[in-house]
């Protein structure tokens, strides 16, 4: 308990550091101005015997320092703030933590089989089931565009637009002119006849039987 120790009057006081060395953690206590080690606890386990937290406060802890010629003693340190502590308390577990990740690693290196297996054969008498049905409606759902029929050369032919009729092309003849507004077309018309001597005269007989159309 913290509150049998004299709290007012400590018997030293400095500054705390923790540094590790491999798999062991040091706490070492130094000299706040100078620097030079007062005493230095090394903690192989946490948590454990080398640091344990009193029973009445989160500020306070014991440690077990050694002096490296096999002489312990147990002493009692506290931190004036209470974010110190938890800094404290961190550290070490973080560095116990990452000894636990490399122990870890080591092992699977050195026996990488003994890790679980993934087994994807099939066992004796086992079947797996497909849903044929859903996969072709799926398909005949989204199938595939119709084709639009292929006209001469290969070309494509749009559709008719909707509610319209398709139009036919028109290719110009050369043989059946087109008739003047409100002339009749004639038989005469219709078989044009070729100049044969100068273009005057033949175009004045072809004018002549539009003169001699009725209406």
């Amino acid at each position: 308990r913290a509150a049998e120790w004299q709290l007012d009057q400590p018997a030293w006081s400095g500054r705390l550091r923790i540094t590790a060395k491999g798999k062991t953690a040091f706490i070492k206590l130094e000299d706040k101005t100078s620097g030079e080690l007062f005493a230095q606890a090394p903690v192989e386990q946490f948590p454990g015997i080398a640091v344990e937290s009193v029973t009445d406060s989160s500020r306070y802890f014991v440690i077990r320092i050694e002096d490296g010629n096999g002489r312990r003693a147990f002493i009692g340190v506290g931190f004036v703030d209470r974010g110190d502590a938890f800094d404290f308390n961190v550290a070490l577990q973080d560095h116990f933590k990452w000894v636990r990740q490399q122990s870890e690693l080591a092992r699977q290196a050195e026996s990488p089989e003994q890790g679980p297996k993934l087994d994807l054969g099939f066992k004796e008498g086992q079947t797996i089931k497909l849903n044929i049905a859903n996969m072709r409606k799926k398909e005949g759902g989204t199938g595939n565009p119709r084709t639009r029929p292929a006209g001469p050369g290969g070309l494509s032919l749009l559709p008719p637009p909707p509610g319209g009729k398709s139009a036919t092309p028109v290719c110009p003849s050369a043989e059946r002119p087109a008739p003047l507004p409100g002339t009749p077309i004639t038989d005469s018309l219709l078989s044009w006849p070729q100049p044969a001597a100068a273009p005057s005269a033949a175009t004045s007989d072809v004018w002549g039987d539009f003169t001699k159309a009725s209406g």
